[in-house]
């Protein structure tokens, strides 16, 4: 049994139009040109390993462009919504150190008067167990508008 070549659906009228014009233009973003051509090209019957070699892509990418279109149409050949990368600390373990920051450190029966950067990044990892860098408790402090003094 062989197995079935993937090629693309069959084309609207409107489809076509976009589909040519944004495979041949100069202005639009790269991306979107050369996932149009891959449409494009296959539309013309080009098999898929062929359309890899042409454009200097894998298989696998030809192959996923094809297939989103031909779920989704135009609009699957538009990038999809990314989120970045995940926080390094939760939002409690923010506010911990913001509030931390405003706490005076001898109602917490330590030996000085007020927190420095180094004082509370120690106290943060010693006592509640949050590893942070002096220079992101700074960014995290300043963004909430608090600011030190230079000693």
């Amino acid at each position: 049994m062989m197995p079935r070549k993937l090629r693309v659906r069959e084309l609207t009228t409107e489809e076509q139009a976009i589909i040519e014009r944004l495979a041949r233009s100069r202005t639009a973003p790269a991306r979107e040109v050369e996932r149009a051509q891959i449409i494009w090209h296959s539309h013309q019957g080009e098999n898929v390993r062929g359309l890899a070699e042409r454009l200097g892509l894998c298989t696998a990418t030809v192959r996923f462009w094809i297939k989103r279109f031909n779920t989704a149409g135009i609009e699957g050949l538009n990038d999809e919504y990314r989120v970045g990368r995940p926080a390094t600390y939760t939002p409690e373990e923010v506010s911990e150190v913001i509030a931390l920051s405003l706490t005076d450190p001898q109602t917490l029966n330590l030996p000085f008067a007020s927190w420095t950067l180094d004082r509370l990044a120690a106290y943060l990892h010693e006592v509640q167990g949050i590893g942070m860098k002096r220079s992101r408790i700074d960014e995290i402090l300043r963004a909430e508008g608090l600011r030190w003094r230079t000693q």
